[in-house]
């Protein structure tokens, strides 16, 4: 990818670089060869041609990288090979042949043919598809370490139960996980191929748009933990009703093997019925009594996180937790089951919990004028939204929110603005809303008796940032929260203590 393209898709220019620990070679011309082909490569000059990046994007390319050129929906990767190699990558996996290379390995021929006499940087392997290579190579390379990988699915929650929970393995494991939220076909085999020998838990998201996107990512990562945080109206405009979301997400429990786990949201019902889908043991947590890891005495503490007590067999635990409102228990529940699969002690489950707010997403940051601006501005449903807002109203002080559209809600799209309206005037103090669609939860706050007044549209986050500059009071908490079309994180950038 160009380095001053701005309009290139997300997953050709989005794509981070990984690198081994104690950066020696990750992945050897011979491991691609088999991974693409599903041959070994008997040339002993090809375990020694080795790479330290695998990289989409050919800003990240440096000295030893394989850079993977990807065809996105506005531009392709291939465009940018040369660019990959002038940054120091020493080969690259095509689909097309490139001019300016030197030297193209032809992988789509059968018989295969012999590697060149000649086997010298830059070198560009063809294959038939550059994505299907990708994952092909990111499974031969996970098949090659004995360790556990434990998937995450949901409608909201993915990213940070995903923390969570490489917090707490980390207490005891060395464990790698996947990076912000690189849960697709791109993202995921990316993550895999930072696999290395000393790694002993594997942690990633697993994201879908359509039906088989779940079950193709398993079939890559081979999870023997699956853990589904819920289901919502995440996605409805692709999979048209919640029954489809679940049958979506329930792929993740159905690919697990008999001697795996399904750790499974047993408040949610369309989560807990997953357990006739699967063929792996069951362990459902969360508030209800069934739950064999669950929590009672919830005390939420406003920005200083929350207190509970947590309940497994005969252990009861006292727990305090760093993360913002009643819903983050059920995360904090995800991780501890989690641990107590992997056979971790209680005192390392606790200690991974108390340190698990490190890069989550709703966090509590200085605003101007001596505000507090509670940042969960990454994405938003009904669901999330309904979350925020719950924490905001049990918080001190003058109560604003910032929300915007909530997108890729189908059917459900106006009912889910307005029943977000309805919650809003019964805990804001003002209301600023971000887009046409955002503009529904205002009119739905006004229609059930918040004061016009109170209410204030913005059509873009430039106008939002204007009316706020003007709104701010000293101990205002100010809740920012849209779908992430909308990048209000540029809100909270401008809002931010100075």
């Amino acid at each position: 990818m160009h380095p001053h393209d701005k309009t290139q898709s997300m997953c050709v220019s989005q794509g981070p670089q990984y690198r081994s620990t104690d950066e020696n070679m990750i992945l050897s011309i011979a491991e691609i060869w088999q991974g693409i082909t599903g041959q070994q490569l008997d040339d002993p000059r090809a375990a020694e041609f080795g790479f330290e990046d695998a990289v989409v994007d050919s800003r990240l390319a440096k000295e030893d990288a394989l850079f993977i050129a990807l065809r996105g929906e506005k531009d392709d990767g291939h465009n940018y090979v040369v660019h990959a190699f002038e940054h120091g990558a020493s080969a690259a996996i095509i689909d097309t042949v490139v001019d300016g290379v030197p030297l193209i390995v032809d992988t789509t021929q059968r018989p295969l043919t012999p590697l060149p006499d000649l086997l010298t940087p830059p070198v560009c392997l063809l294959v038939e598809d550059t994505l299907k290579a990708l994952q092909d190579i990111a499974a031969h390379h996970r098949r090659q370490f004995d360790v556990r990988v434990i998937g995450i699915t949901g409608s909201i929650g993915k990213t940070t139960t995903k923390e969570a929970i490489h917090s707490v393995l980390s207490k005891s494991f060395p464990t790698l996980k996947s990076e912000e939220n690189l849960n697709n076909e791109i993202g995921l085999p990316l993550t895999l191929l930072g696999l290395d020998e000393t790694h002993a838990k594997v942690v990633v998201e697993l994201g879908m748009y359509a039906l088989g996107e779940i079950a193709q990512l398993t079939a890559i990562a081979l999870p023997q933990v699956g853990v589904v945080t819920n289901v919502s109206q995440s996605h409805m405009e692709r999979l048209g009703t919640l029954d489809r979301i679940a049958q979506a997400k329930a792929e993740l429990v159905q690919a697990l093997p008999p001697e795996g786990t399904a750790i499974l949201n047993g408040d949610d019902p369309r989560v807990k019925a997953m357990s006739g889908m699967t063929q792996a043991q069951v362990l459902y947590y969360g508030l209800s009594p069934h739950c064999h890891l669950r929590a009672s005495h919830i005390e939420s503490r406003g920005l200083d996180g929350v207190r509970f007590r947590m309940h497994y067999g005969r252990e009861t635990l006292h727990v305090k937790i760093p993360l913002l409102g009643r819903h983050s228990v059920h995360t904090a529940l995800a991780a501890a089951a989690v641990g107590v699969t992997e056979g971790q002690p209680w005192g390392q489950i606790v200690a991974g919990l108390r340190d698990v707010a490190v890069q989550l997403r709703l966090i509590a940051t200085p605003g101007i004028s001596g505000s507090t601006i509670i940042d969960d501005s990454y994405n938003a449903n009904p669901t999330s939204s309904l979350a925020a807002l719950n924490l905001l109203a049990e918080l001190e002080g003058r109560k604003i929110a910032v929300l915007g559209d909530m997108l890729e809600l189908g059917s459900f799209e106006e009912e889910g603005h307005r029943k977000v309206g309805r919650r809003v005037a019964a805990v804001v103090d003002k209301l600023v809303t971000v887009g046409a669609l955002g503009a529904m939860i205002g009119w739905e706050a006004i229609a059930i008796g918040m004061p016009k007044s109170d209410v204030l549209f913005a059509e873009n986050n430039q106008q939002a940032i204007e009316v706020l500059q003007d709104l701010v009071a000293p101990g205002d908490l100010i809740l920012v929260k849209g779908s992430r079309g909308l990048h209000m994180e540029e809100i909270v950038a401008e809002l931010g203590e100075k």
